[in-house]
């Protein structure tokens, strides 16, 4: 079983329509949407902005589905020098740029109980993707680096540059630091993948809602793909 978290329904559309074998499930009110994708058994579920929904959305999959891995992609902000529109990041790394215990003498981005500021994705399975990618022909536009989380949509440009100097993050989201802390704790390997809509700046808002929709279109062949990849053995996983 593989989950797949999404933040919007525009993330989610075009993923259920290549689904086969649907069935929908109503918990923590959010709908879990099982299937398979070339056979193999899947589980998709929009978990909605910020990081209680995405912690929520990830713990419920976990204890009702027991995904072997987590996928998630979504749309986010580019903060790195040359992340620009429509380009691609594979997360090494998330991060959450909002945690601040700093007070206590903590570093930014400290978890207590977990120890830990980064959480790192599944190395194996964020190559495999990052291939995918590759081949796709995305060439120069595909990059792997850390994604900054925070409840908060950045649209500044004194924002932006203090996540990134804190955290030399690429990109900044709502959702996956919370989803990787989740993962973390319940030794669940996850990666995220995120098409950059805006420049985290203060256009964001209008390049959000330009391209959002048009980038997000991009997942759809990549776990097409994916999953083809692992049913045919064609991968690195194990």
């Amino acid at each position: 079983m593989v989950g797949i978290i999404v933040a919007m329904p525009l993330e989610a559309a075009g993923l259920k329509s290549i689904m086969t074998s649907k069935e929908s499930k109503m918990i923590s009110s959010m709908e879990f949407v099982k299937g398979k994708l070339h056979g193999i058994d899947c589980v998709l579920v929009i978990c909605g902005p910020g990081k209680v929904n995405a912690a929520i959305c990830t713990q419920t999959m976990i204890l009702e589905y027991s995904p072997e891995f987590i996928i998630n992609t979504g749309v986010a902000g580019g903060i790195g020098a040359d992340i620009h529109i429509g380009d691609i990041v594979v997360a090494r790394d998330v991060v959450q740029h909002d945690m601040d215990t700093t007070g206590l003498g903590d570093p930014k981005g400290f978890i207590s109980g977990i120890q830990v500021v980064k959480i790192n994705c599944c190395e194996k399975i964020s190559q495999v993707i990052y291939t995918i990618l590759k081949e796709q022909h995305f060439g120069n536009n595909i990059h792997i680096g850390t994604i900054a989380t925070g409840d908060q949509f950045i649209g500044s440009r004194e924002k932006k540059e203090m996540i990134y100097n804190d955290f030399n993050a690429l990109v900044c989201d709502m959702e996956c630091g919370s989803i990787g802390q989740v993962c973390y704790m319940n030794n669940v390997d996850f990666v995220s993948i995120k098409a950059i809509s805006d420049n985290a700046n203060e256009s964001a808002e209008l390049n959000f809602i330009e391209f959002a929709a048009e980038v997000a279109k991009s997942y759809v062949n990549l776990i097409d793909t994916f999953f083809l990849k692992m049913k045919s053995g064609n991968n690195n996983l194990h």
